[in-house]
């Protein structure tokens, strides 16, 4: 059966082991530079896999010019999935990186067929909640695709010579004209930081969750097909587990109901905390019997990804396997430290909004 990943599907993927075969990602495990990987997102095996990583780092250690991009869809505001990568680009600038953030507008526009002032009104609240999550406004810089200069959009008219609709299918499957387009623009985000005109060559890491992994396949060929005209050389990649919605499906702004938005009254999450999937047993007396199922619980999902120390996921771990607690009673606790972790979110984006003046850390489009 042919496995294919589509990076506009909502389904979760859920076998991340066959991802190394089937495409080629290698184990975050194999990395040499651990000393670098102390964060944990990398010790919990929330970032899994990587695309030339190593090779990244050693050009970081040696004080060669590195870059980290991502890119974001500026559909609607930013929830705790998004929040994770955030947290990744935080921790990258940590150890020494500048960032660049793709506000992906003409995507949104084209793709999703989202209204074009809210396109522009969403991604502005993207760069206000990113820096109130603790990006450095010194070493981010922020674009609007529509709002870049002409040698991007060159890029694009270029990288359309050396690809065939016949390799883009057996990447994406099937495409629409605003697919393919937009498959090409992002290429064109993930290299343009290479030429001269943006700066002169420099490495380029892109951490993304492995739904966007097809991206990152074909701007890698571009890349090889490009090295002797513009000097282009392939990007690297990590890739993170994507962090599942209350229900256990993937997180989504399409999905309300199911995503904790970093804008979200604490009411709300209250209500959305007390409806989630746990894998607790069908009545207390078999959870203190049999114990809990933590790896089916999106309260656990969430202590794993943004609540919790080492010391105390593993305590609570061995508590719920143990049937020493339960699952209204973790939930409580589920809420306390997730409202916590929000309302000082809110404070900073309020203190961002109200103090720094967003048309100086990013360009709008003009249309």
């Amino acid at each position: 059966m042919e496995v294919r990943i589509d990076p506009w599907d909502y389904r979760l993927i859920q076998e991340y082991d066959k991802l190394f075969t089937v495409f080629g990602i290698q184990p975050i495990d194999n990395i040499p530079r651990r000393e670098l990987l102390k964060h944990h997102f990398f010790t919990r095996r929330i970032i899994f896999g990587h695309r030339d990583f190593d090779k990244w780092l050693e050009a970081l250690v040696k004080g060669e010019k590195v870059i980290v991009l991502t890119g974001f869809m500026p559909s609607g505001t930013p929830h705790l999935g998004t929040a994770m990568v955030f947290e990744e680009l935080k921790y990258f600038q940590s150890i020494g990186a500048q960032v660049k953030i793709v506000i992906a507008d003409a995507e949104a526009y084209a793709v999703r067929r989202e209204d074009r002032d809210l396109t522009i009104k969403f991604g502005l609240e993207f760069v206000k909640h990113a820096l109130a999550w603790g990006l450095n406004p010194e070493k981010t810089e922020f674009y609007f695709q529509t709002a870049m200069r002409e040698a991007y959009y060159r890029l694009i008219q270029m990288f359309s010579r050396k690809i065939t609709m016949a390799e883009m299918e057996a990447i994406y499957g099937d495409l629409s004209p605003a697919k393919v387009v937009s498959a090409l623009t992002q290429v064109a985000d993930i290299l343009h930081p290479q030429l001269e005109e943006f700066g002169g060559f420099k490495h380029v890491l892109v951490p993304v969750g492995v739904d966007q992994d097809p991206h990152l396949r074909l701007a890698r060929d571009v890349a090889d097909r490009f090295e002797g005209e513009l000097g282009l050389t392939r990007p690297s990649s990590t890739y993170h587990k994507l962090l599942r919605g209350l229900d256990g499906n993937k997180m989504s702004k399409s999905r309300p109901d199911f995503a904790i938005f970093l804008d979200e009254s604490e009411e709300t999450i209250r209500k959305k905390i007390a409806m989630a999937l746990t894998g607790g047993r069908a009545t207390a007396e078999e959870q203190r019997r049999l114990g809990g199922e933590p790896w089916k619980c999106m309260v656990f999902e969430l202590y794993t990804y943004f609540l919790l120390d080492d010391k105390e996921l593993n305590e609570i771990r061995e508590d719920c396997l143990k049937g020493r607690i339960l699952c209204g009673e973790c939930k409580k606790i589920a809420f306390e430290k997730l409202v916590e972790k929000i309302r000082e979110h809110k404070k900073r984006y309020m203190e961002i909004n109200e103090n720094l003046a967003i048309d100086r850390i990013v360009r709008k489009p003009s249309f």
